[in-house]
């Protein structure tokens, strides 16, 4: 019941895709003034130096000894201001700029650098109005212009930004810093329609910066990370493709293509292309990209179930990387895929102690906590996650699949089935699923059936009706209870009877279940039966066994005592192998092994033994995004007591189609020669089709949960 899935990894990536900071705007705009000013004074030529390669600390201090012997020397002032902004302490030097702007009033090269500090500082709104002010007044300048530009772009004002810096190149249109601020708008503006969901304009910015830079690399790892997160994995790979122009470049395409394989369901070829990244990487004298090519090694041996593997490479990677984040979301993603979901929270608590605004540590931590059974948590989680990432894709389909989940909805069942034996039935259930709280559900069901057989011209027909609730007494321990009333009529007769189903529903230990239930039922599958009047009293038990390595047991144990006096003990058991994951296919081996007390074949199928063994199958896929599909087949042999043992086969297949997310259809069929099939002991067949409907856009608490998570 894994919901936590590394096709989301792509994230892990895309989620730092444009963190486009004031530092790069920095590191671009030209020292206009300085290098302007420096030209009249060969003195200091040498801390111009520095301060144009980035030496502030060293600029600071030439200057600040410069000014101990010329204290008066404006170019020096103004130098110094922009060494000490820019080594730091931009608020020292905001109030240097402030200071001489009241020494030499209406100074330009002042006012550039007083505006300018503030953009150090990351006072975006405090610099717009100087900007402005200033742009206004010297419209042609290439600094002014430029510098407003950047501003209004970490204000995320794209729009005007791009307005300005086209402005600015349209002066110098040979300028490269202009054309790389520009590159870092169209990265940003990208970026925000993608966190939009409007895609194809994110990616029209980003193939716009080819114009200006041919096959950027920044520009290629974000139109690569847009084509994952929409599913278009061949357009992801050949945009790897074409990063692939270095050695390490090549390393990095290649844990690209790892990761659209796995997002494309091909885990074996991404294993591949991560085990040749490996191989290729300890080439490479890079340690960011050794740790993201160990990373994606993992995670591809994690995909393809080879937990014991990946293990050991965590185990040699923990000597190495011990304090890292990836390093713990990488042992945290290996607890959501073996169901050690007390593991994965441990290490997403770590992530987060390191780092809050983590999205590995918040998304993640909102999985594993969906996976352990705490709901609300998991909501508090993701909300969290939408207040560092606004409208992450992720964390909003997150919640709404927990809303889907507590979202009260309508069921209708109906269903045709027809026997060898001449028995018809027409039959429907409509039920409302209205969840209170995630911890407290409720159920109300109307049952019909109405059956007749051809040849005795019997008929009977019976009304159910029954409410219940189920009650999460903790996480993975749910009592369900539904009481009701079933009133059947036959030819000759009527009657009302109570029923019940009352179980414990547990998960004691790790990929294990175990059901605890009883159930009064009135058999009621053909008019003959309806007429005897027969309640069965059931007391079962249910338990289910998975694995790591693909094998899994279920096992049901039943005791049934009848109004009629007879007792049936029945034991069905299930060994299988889940083959593969996409699409779903299990194999394996039933057994199935029934005893009456009292042997009344007239009335119905009631052996003193009986024995079936099966080999089965059980497919599940999806023909598209809204359309799945499952097909399950079973022969064998059975044997009622001393008989000949008799082929058997059963089959059913389905066809669901998701309209919306509140809609949602299926049609089914299937059929089955089991002697143990039905009370009755013939094969039979029958066709059904089920609709199901959210008639509420959200849970019941969702909006006020909502509102103390803002």
């Amino acid at each position: 019941m894994l919901i936590f899935s590394l096709k989301n990894r792509y994230l892990k990536c895309s989620k730092k895709r444009t963190k486009y900071s004031m530092r790069k705007f920095i590191l671009i705009i030209p020292i206009l003034f300085c290098q302007l000013l420096l030209s009249q004074t060969d003195d200091m030529t040498n801390g111009f130096k520095l301060l144009e390669k980035g030496d502030f600390e060293k600029a600071e201090t030439f200057f600040k000894e410069y000014l101990g012997e010329y204290p008066d020397n404006k170019t020096a002032k103004l130098c110094y201001g922009r060494a000490v902004g820019l080594s730091g302490d931009p608020e020292k030097a905001n109030a240097m700029f402030k200071s001489l702007l009241v020494e030499y009033p209406g100074d330009f090269e002042i006012q550039i650098n007083y505006n300018e500090s503030f953009l150090w500082d990351k006072k975006y709104s405090e610099a717009e109005p100087l900007y402005e002010e200033l742009v206004s007044e010297n419209p042609e300048n290439f600094g002014a212009v430029l510098g407003y530009a950047n501003t209004l772009s970490n204000l995320k004002k794209y729009s005007k930004a791009l307005v300005m810096v086209n402005r600015a190149i349209a002066l110098q249109p040979e300028n490269v810093s202009a054309k790389v601020s520009r590159k870092y708008m169209k990265l940003g503006y990208a970026n925000s329609y993608v966190n939009n969901q409007e895609y194809q304009k994110g990616i029209n910015y980003l193939n716009e910066i080819f114009t200006d830079f041919p096959e950027d690399r920044d520009a290629l790892l974000n139109l690569a990370n847009v084509y994952l997160i929409i599913k278009e994995t061949e357009k992801a790979k050949n945009i790897y493709t074409r990063l692939a122009i270095s050695p390490k470049d090549s390393i990095t395409a290649l844990n690209g293509i790892a990761l659209a394989e796995h997002i494309g369901e091909n885990d074996k070829e991404a294993l591949r292309v991560a085990i040749q990244a490996k191989e290729k990487v300890n080439a490479i004298d890079d340690t960011k990209l050794k740790e993201q090519t160990y990373d994606r090694y993992v995670q591809a041996l994690i995909w393809n179930n080879k937990y014991g593997k990946a293990k050991e490479e965590i185990a040699l990677l923990e000597k190495r990387y011990p304090e890292k984040n990836w390093f713990a979301a990488l042992k945290a993603t290996r607890g959501m895929y073996t169901a050690d979901f007390k593991t994965s929270l441990a290490n997403y608590d770590a992530i987060l102690a390191r780092d809050s605004a983590s999205f590995d540590g918040n998304l993640g931590k909102a999985n594993a906590l969906f996976a352990s059974d705490r709901i609300i948590p998991a909501y508090e989680a993701a909300f969290q996650t939408l207040k560092i990432f606004n409208k992450q894709k992720d964390a909003q389909g997150f919640i709404e699949k927990l809303n889907i989940q507590f979202t009260p909805s309508v069921e209708e069942h109906i269903a045709y089935t027809f026997d060898n034996g001449n028995n018809v039935a027409y039959s429907s259930n409509t039920s409302f699923n209205v969840p209170i709280t995630t911890r407290l559900l409720t159920t109300l069901s109307y049952q019909y059936r109405n059956t007749e057989n051809s040849v005795t011209l019997n008929k009977a027909q019976s009304h159910v009706v029954l409410g219940g609730i189920t009650y999460k007494l903790m996480p993975k321990t749910n009592l369900k209870a539904i009481v009701g009333i079933n009133n059947s009529s036959g030819t000759d007769i009527s009657y009302t009877q109570p029923v019940f189903d009352i179980k414990l529903q547990t998960q004691p230990f790790k990929l294990q279940s175990l059901d605890f239930g009883y159930q009064r039922e009135v058999q009621s599958f053909n008019a003959e039966l309806i007429e005897q009047e027969i309640v069965m009293n059931h007391f079962g038990l249910n338990y289910n066994l998975g694995t790591n390595f693909k094998l899994g047991w279920y096992t049901q144990l039943m005791h049934t005592r009848q109004t009629d006096d007879n007792i049936r003990n029945l034991l069905f058991t299930s060994l299988y192998y889940n083959v593969f994951k996409k699409p779903a296919f299990k194999v394996g081996l039933n057994f199935q092994y029934i005893t009456f007390k009292d042997q009344l074949p007239i009335i119905y199928f009631s052996p003193e033994t009986y024995q079936a063994f099966e080999l089965f199958g059980d497919l599940r896929g999806k023909f598209s995004e809204k359309t799945t599909y499952m097909l399950s087949a079973a022969s064998g042999l059975q044997k009622v007591e001393e008989d000949d043992q008799t082929v058997i086969f059963r089959a059913e297949v389905g066809v669901k189609h998701q309209f919306n997310k509140r809609w949602n259809v299926e049609l089914y069929g299937k059929y089955s020669n089991i002697a143990s099939a039905t009370a009755a002991g013939f094969e039979f067949t029958e066709i059904g089709l089920k609709v199901k409907w959210l008639f509420l856009k959200e849970p019941f608490y969702f909006k006020k949960l909502k509102k103390n998570n803002e």
